[in-house]
């Protein structure tokens, strides 16, 4: 399972290492590549995703309402701790509240449980990239209008992706395919362009870092440890919601933050930090996953 784990994280260090590697004897415009990836392949994939008829919402549901109580519950919880703290909400919050379910909680699930994982995967996946370009827009500037939020081209795949997603609507293999190529850019150009950013990382604040690394997953678990027993859940979907619960920031957080101008570098702090941890977070989940989840059955 370590190896899985490593298989897993490995590759995210790598590709942020080059791309801090380049930006150390060049300097890329982060923000054009970044806008890019906002309104391009960041939408494609979404759409893709959530067109795909396999992706099973409906047989889903109560896992779907546990994974969404973990988001926004984390940030409620959250939220006190942070004012006292005098962190900046707009900056902290949101990578304690939005996980890297795409390219580590995904993989981390297939690899431990197998492909029958995929679907509770997929179904969490499409849960916390919806509450992240609503509620966490929304979190990063109120007055920003409905109507400007649904013209933001990720926003509008997503309820396009849905809409094709519950009429039933089969779209074409092929097109999925291309969709889906075209979307797997996003991932490789996030990372690339968070080791680009971390260049201007400022050391001093390598405590707030270790502070999100220790509080996503732990305010995570706060809220999905109780819904995994009180809620109607299969053994493998609580295993998929604990996983969940444990997840590090995900990386297009710092993209947002660098969209929005809210401190990339800090961001880019909590993500690299907070994924580190998880070298020792997701083994222990892991454990705890096997252990109490199928070893009673």
């Amino acid at each position: 399972m370590m190896g899985h784990i490593l298989a897993t994280l490995l590759p995210v260090f790598l590709i942020a290492g080059s791309g801090a590697l380049y930006g150390r004897f060049r300097t890329p415009d982060i923000s054009s590549l970044n806008t890019l990836n906002m309104e391009l392949f960041v939408p494609l994939l979404v759409f893709a995703v959530l067109a795909d008829r396999q992706a099973p919402l409906a047989d889903y549901a109560w896992l779907g309402f546990a994974g969404a109580a973990v988001v926004l519950g984390s940030g409620l919880v959250l939220w006190p701790l942070a004012a006292w703290l005098k962190l900046d909400i707009k900056t902290f919050l949101p990578p304690m509240m939005f996980n890297n379910t795409g390219n580590m909680g995904v993989p981390l699930l297939v690899l431990a449980f197998g492909e029958a994982a995929l679907p509770a995967a997929v179904v969490l996946f499409i849960v916390e990239m919806v509450l992240h370009f609503s509620v966490g827009l929304y979190m990063i500037n109120p007055r920003t209008s409905v109507w400007h939020i649904l013209r933001m081209p990720i926003v509008a795949a997503s309820l396009a992706g849905l809409l094709v997603n519950v009429s039933g609507v089969g779209l074409p293999g092929w097109l999925l395919e291309a969709m889906h190529m075209l979307g797997g850019v996003c991932i490789p150009l996030m990372l690339f362009a968070l080791g680009v950013r971390l260049l201007d990382v400022d050391l001093g604040d390598w405590h707030t870092g270790l502070l999100g690394a220790v509080l996503c997953p732990l305010s995570g678990l706060m809220i999905g440890l109780p819904l995994m027993w009180l809620l109607p859940l299969e053994p493998l979907q609580m295993a998929a919601l604990l996983v969940f619960s444990a997840l590090p920031p995900a990386v297009l957080n710092y993209l947002v933050a660098e969209q929005f101008k809210l401190a990339p570098q800090k961001v880019a702090s909590l993500v690299l930090i907070g994924n580190l941890g998880s070298l020792i977070v997701m083994p222990l989940t892991l454990a705890a996953a096997f252990a109490w989840v199928y070893a009673p059955l």
